[in-house]
């Protein structure tokens, strides 16, 4: 159910942004915590602000009323995926490819169960970082975006 109403938001979300093509759509998840929350996932190059995403969340908010496909009561947030982001989907890999990550483990592999490495390749089955380190998908836990202090 959940992925149903993530998928209709990114629909609704990409048209929206069309107009604003300097937005991106990086993410969206419907998740219960103790209320629900649908919470969006925006960036632009040089980074968004709170006006960008006040403005989206005003007209997205508007069509989700209107068309009233999500059973629960919600809150709805509209954010920056923030330096840290989670990498899940094939543009998120292709838009980082190069960056640093790092990586969790479910299991240790080679005796480490986090990996930072530059992020190289993922071809959906095996992530590559370093250009010769290659890590099955099924192993993967997280990938997120590496920060130096």
């Amino acid at each position: 159910m959940s992925a149903k109403i993530e998928e209709r938001v990114e629909e609704i979300v990409h048209g929206l942004l069309e107009s604003t093509p300097a937005l991106e759509l990086v993410d969206v998840e419907y998740v219960r915590e103790r209320d629900y929350y649908l919470r969006v996932y925006i960036d632009k190059e040089g980074g968004i602000d709170i006006d960008d995403c006040q403005a989206l969340s005003e007209r997205l908010e508007e069509i989700l009323d209107r068309e009233d496909f999500i059973p629960d009561a919600y809150i709805l947030e509209v954010s920056s995926p923030g330096l840290d982001r989670v990498l899940r989907k094939k543009r998120d890999f292709e838009r980082e490819h190069g960056k640093q990550v790092d990586v969790t483990l479910y299991a240790p592999l080679d005796g480490k169960k986090q990996w930072t490495g530059a992020l190289t390749g993922c071809d959906g089955e095996t992530l590559t970082l370093d250009d010769s380190i290659r890590i099955p998908m099924e192993q993967v836990s997280q990938i997120r975006l590496h920060i130096d202090f």
